[in-house]
Parts: C-alpha cells; sequence; structure tokens
C-alpha cells in the first residue's frame, strides 16, 4: 500500500514493562535494534496492523497488552535509494506510520521471538525510555524521536535534554519535531 506521495503505510510500536523500560528488538543477523513495526495490509486498519505485527515480531497477543495510545498523525520517514528495492524505485519514498504506545500486562516469558517463519529479532531487551538512538539505523532516528517525544505526554515522562538530539547535533527541540508532523491522517 503505496500512497500518491510514495510513503508505505506502516505501524510503529512502543512497548512498556510495568517501569515505563521499552522494549527493544535486535535485528536478526545484524547488530542494529529497532521498535516492532510493519507493513499495513489492505483492508486492515492501523489497529489491526498492529496486533498482526505485535504477534508476528514479538509473540505478543492482544490479552498481553493494553493500548495507552497512538500518534495524532501520521509520521513519515524517507529510504535513502541504497535500501529501496529495485522494482519499488521511482515510486517509493519511505514510510507513513501511525506509532502506538503499549503496556505490557503479560510476562517477559510470553515474548517469543520465534512465532514466525522470518523472524525479524534474535534478540530483545529492556531500555529506559529515553535511551540513545546510535543502535538504530540513522534514516529512521527522526522519526523514533518523534513518536518517542509525543507518546511521552501520555507517561507524563519529560521530554529529553534540549542541548542535543541524541547524535550531537546542538539547538535540537523535540517539541519542534512533534509541531512539525504531518497534520493529515489520510493522505
Amino acid at each position: 500500500m503505496i500512497d500518491r506521495n510514495g510513503y508505505r503505510s506502516n505501524v510503529g510500536i512502543i512497548l512498556l514493562n510495568s517501569k515505563n523500560e521499552v522494549f527493544w528488538g535486535k535485528r536478526i543477523k545484524q547488530d542494529s535494534w529497532q521498535f516492532p513495526q510493519g507493513g499495513i495490509k489492505p483492508g486492515e486498519s492501523p489497529e489491526q496492523a498492529m496486533y498482526r505485527e505485535l504477534t508476528e515480531e514479538v509473540g505478543l497477543h492482544p490479552w498481553h497488552v493494553e493500548i495507552i495510545g497512538r500518534t495524532r498523525h501520521w509520521l513519515r520517514y524517507e529510504v535513502p535509494d541504497q535500501w529501496i528495492r529495485r522494482d519499488w524505485r521511482g515510486n517509493y519514498k519511505g514510510q507513513k506510520q501511525i506509532w502506538y504506545l503499549l503496556r505490557l500486562v503479560g510476562r517477559d516469558c510470553d515474548v517469543s521471538l520465534r512465532t514466525s517463519v522470518r523472524p525479524e529479532f534474535d534478540a530483545w531487551r529492556w531500555n529506559q525510555y529515553w535511551v540513545e538512538l546510535e543502535s538504530v539505523v540513522e534514516f529512521k532516528r527522526q522519526v523514533y524521536r518523534q513518536a518517542l517525544t509525543e507518546l511521552a505526554r501520555l507517561l507524563n515522562r519529560p521530554l529529553p535534554p534540549f542541548g542535543s538530539d541524541n547524535n550531537g547535533r546542538s539547538g535540537y527541540d523535540a517539541r519542534e519535531q512533534v509541531a512539525s508532523a504531518p497534520a493529515k491522517q489520510g493522505d
């Protein structure tokens, strides 16, 4: 499902434990970590896609989690040309995502990375909410910041330090990133 602007509809999942630590999955056979995420199939709502991806990637079912909230609008990122499949080049720019904030009400032992025929992750861990993003592939870092910043309001979490963007760039203000999120939901 690529829209007329070249963005594939997708969901992202920020999963919290009882200590408000976030779930990070290590990409299989790579040294990068990320939140669970995945594409929305035709006829699927963002919420249905979120539950499907949660089960496929993390082995959790709807009864293992509660929804705390979601982003108000689509958050977008562009994918560098070298990462785009050849058959998508020319009409694909990147992803537009609705991000969900979930709380694990099950147990850590309910997590299973091997429920899918093609697992996404080969390891996982809990990290503090505001963790450095160096282990996330570079072109996704900004959308991660946007999602974490917007959803922090639901946990009464303070925003990250405004002196840098966790990548050493000064003058970063996370509030600007939320304000710059696209205003339309359905495009």
